[in-house]
């Protein structure tokens, strides 16, 4: 696993698939891993059940994570980075830290 524990967040409506497989083609890289909506419990996106959620994928060498978030949200100027702690105790302390 790569050392990189900040990564850039790809926000789709439902094209989070695609797009790695794009940038994947593109630049060279590979698809790591891909999340689906449960089930059950939250879903706050209202997706099908086993749709795509998450898909976190490398391209040049830099790891990237896109979500499907659902068109129900607006789309903002913002960008969006993931935090990848190595245990829920060094979150507990991020977040801590960031909230202060």
């Amino acid at each position: 696993m790569s050392t990189q524990r900040i990564v850039p967040c790809f926000w789709f409506d439902d094209q989070a698939e695609a797009a790695a497989a794009f940038y994947t083609q593109l630049f060279g890289g590979r698809t790591t891993a891909v999340a689906r909506y449960p089930e059950g419990g939250a879903n706050p996106a209202g997706k099908p059940p086993g749709s795509v959620l998450t898909v976190e994928f490398e391209a040049a060498g830099v790891r990237f994570t896109g979500l499907n978030g659902g068109p129900m949200f607006s789309i903002t100027p913002s960008i969006s980075l993931f935090a990848h702690a190595a245990s829920p105790a060094e979150a507990d302390r991020w977040f801590a830290a960031l909230a202060e």
